[in-house]
């Protein structure tokens, strides 16, 4: 290998990375502003006299066009066109079925999943789709979404090793080799890899990525950050308690055949035992805010709102049965199809001097009434430690009257146009579901997959023709597109790339893997493949994989020619360790989780730092084992 000299330029990219990896970790400024820091730093370096290899003009901004973060864009788009339809919704649900109450079983479930899908696509796609869903089952379970997302991150860029078109380094993996071969004699040929010769090495490190969350997620992984009382996620009962002062539980209860409620209405047993009836199922259909006067039917299911002691007192006098947890109105009452609102009764209104019964809030807009806040007195059908109970539904309405209620979303959207109410509430979703489109989104995911993996088109090419497939079709608008995409993350991933350039262009890549080639002199041939995979490791934080592997791969092939090894191995090794990214947010699939879970550099360097060593350890065992 040609002898790299230390230069001006080098040791200013040293600087820039221990500068760039010294604010990651201190977090003295957000993440996606120190990485367009360093983007105008090198940018303005590059002016000067003897560091114009550090960037060319027309290439600083090339990152915000690069195949990745193009791919990154799309994949966002695709993913929300088809959460847009519920489908990630009904796969939640099969993975909550399957996976109980239990996080141990949920993260194993979802981080398989991703695991799987992650090997025959890129693996920051596999991710971008299975947020949504572990989004869903977050506030379904109750379980934090940062104790979901970084076993699903893991798993996505664990997964990319499980077959030669999972990542890009394994796809380069072939090319390099038979390139390689060109300056070989026969007898000296390396053979080069079937599509599933990795996969037991993958999989592997997939079960290992699962493994070690379940034994040690409750001590690695963050917990929830404390988000505001009013935002969605947060359940009913704890935003009635902490804003109003009233206890209540939303409990599922079963009304067997025959009981004795039989032919009681809706209105009789919410005075009777001041409780609310927010929805009913009977014959296979649901209700929600029935109507008062509905008469009970059974066998049936109700959602009841109030004490659970009280609820399951009278449970135990009418013979009904208390489930543990929601059931069938899981789905209807999770924070992302429903909850609670605040509406005023603003001077002037139609609805003064009515009540609740007058205005059918139920029947009209599928409004249950939990409260009436007036002045500093709250009114509600629940009694509190403050007040007794009160029939609010016949109450007359006031100007200035804050009327607490559980509303579906897409029911209180269609409110805020009626000049009779004021909708204070602002933190819900606001965008329809559009089950009747999931046709379109599912066609437009399959073309885009099929794209990549039966064609030689660029990923963010087909990933984007599946993206602008949805917008025409109306899965989602164009504003709804722009909407879905994490800017945060695409400017991060965007202006770190050219200090990726950088350290290849002015030869400091180089530099440093001679060096570290020197130390290795002399070590047994394991040692050598093992230190290879650690440099790998090392050159994946700081610039990307495939640029890592590109200049790895010739180098590790040399080594093992000089040393006695196996040059097919060692050349395997570059391709599985640059996936090993796992400590810093600089992959694609780290910045992606990043800002939705709230993590910081820090959670990484913690959960990632001992996943990094368990990588190293059993890619390197497997790879002696299979091979």
């Amino acid at each position: 290998m040609e002898n790299v000299q230390l230069t001006g330029e080098m040791i200013v990219v040293l600087a820039l990375l221990g500068f760039t990896v010294f604010m990651f970790v201190a977090e003295v400024l957000r993440v996606d502003l120190v990485a367009i820091l360093v983007l105008v730093i090198i940018g303005i370096l590059g002016q000067l006299p003897g560091l114009e290899s550090l960037a060319s003009e027309g290439k600083l901004f090339s990152g915000f066009s690069s195949n990745a973060v193009m791919s990154i864009i799309a994949v966002m788009i695709i993913g929300s066109g088809l959460d847009r339809t519920g489908i990630m919704n009904k796969l939640a649900a099969v993975i909550l079925k399957y996976g109980g109450a239990r996080e141990i079983r949920i993260t194993a479930i979802i981080s398989g999943t991703v695991g799987i899908v992650s090997s025959f696509m890129q693996n920051v796609g596999a991710a971008a789709l299975m947020m949504p869903v572990a989004s869903r089952i977050s506030v379904r379970s109750g379980f934090p979404l940062s104790r979901l997302l970084m076993p699903l991150g893991f798993c996505a860029i664990l997964g990319g090793t499980v077959t030669m078109v999972g990542s890009s380094p394994l796809i380069l993996l072939n090319d390099l080799i038979l390139h390689s071969n060109g300056d070989l004699p026969e007898s000296h040929r390396i053979r080069t890899f079937d599509l599933f010769d990795v996969t037991p090495v993958g999989l592997t490190l997939v079960a290992t990525g699962i493994v070690y969350f379940a034994l040690f997620g409750r001590w690695v992984l963050p917990s929830a950050p404390k988000r505001d009382a009013a935002a969605a996620g947060q359940s009913m009962a704890e935003y009635l308690k902490a804003t109003y002062k009233l206890k209540a539980d939303l409990v599922e209860v079963i009304v067997p055949a025959g009981n004795i409620l039989v032919g009681q209405t809706i209105d009789d047993i919410m005075n009777a035992h001041h409780l609310y009836i927010v929805g009913t199922q009977y014959a296979g259909q649901k209700v929600i805010a029935p109507r008062l006067d509905t008469e009970i039917l059974t066998p049936c299911r109700l959602a009841i709102l109030g004490r659970k002691k009280v609820i399951e007192q009278i449970c135990d006098i009418y013979g009904l049965k208390v489930l543990p947890r929601l059931d069938v109105f899981t789905e209807d009452f999770s924070p992302v199809r429903a909850g609670v609102a605040e509406i005023v009764v603003p001077p002037g209104s139609a609805v003064i001097g009515k009540t609740a019964r007058d205005l059918r809030l139920r029947g009209s807009f599928g409004m249950s009434l939990l409260a009436i806040h007036r002045a500093a007195d709250t009114m509600s059908l629940v009694e509190t430690e403050d007040h007794h109970a009160v029939r609010i539904g016949k109450v007359p309405l006031q100007a200035g009257d804050t009327l607490v209620v559980h509303t579906p979303w897409d029911m209180l959207i269609r409110l805020k146009s009626n000049r009779d109410f004021v909708i204070v509430t602002s933190d819900f979703p606001q965008d329809d579901l559009r089950p009747k489109k999931v046709g379109w989104a599912v066609l437009f995911f399959a073309v885009a997959l099929g794209l990549i993996l039966f064609t030689d088109m660029r990923v963010s090419l087909c990933l984007m023709t599946g993206a602008v497939g949805m917008i025409i079709a109306r899965v989602l608008t164009m504003d709804e597109a722009y909407r879905a995409v994490s800017w945060s993350t695409v400017f991060l991933l965007a202006s770190l790339i050219p200090l990726g350039a950088a350290v290849q262009n002015t030869g400091t890549a180089a530099w440093i893997a001679q060096h570290v080639i020197a130390l290795l002199e002399g070590w047994p041939v394991w040692s050598l493949q093992a230190g290879v995979a650690v440099l790998a490791t090392a050159f994946s934080l700081v610039m990307s994989n495939v640029g890592a592997t590109v200049l790895l791969v010739p180098l590790a092939i040399s080594i093992a020619l000089a040393t006695g090894g196996d040059p097919a191995l060692f050349a395997l090794t570059v391709a599985i360790s640059t996936s090993n990214s796992f400590i810093i947010p600089t992959h694609q699939v780290n910045a992606l989780i990043m800002g939705t879970a709230g993590y910081r550099v820090v959670d990484f360097l913690r959960a990632g730092g001992v996943m990094t060593v368990l990588f190293l350890v059993v890619s390197q065992a497997m790879i002696h084992l299979v091979f």
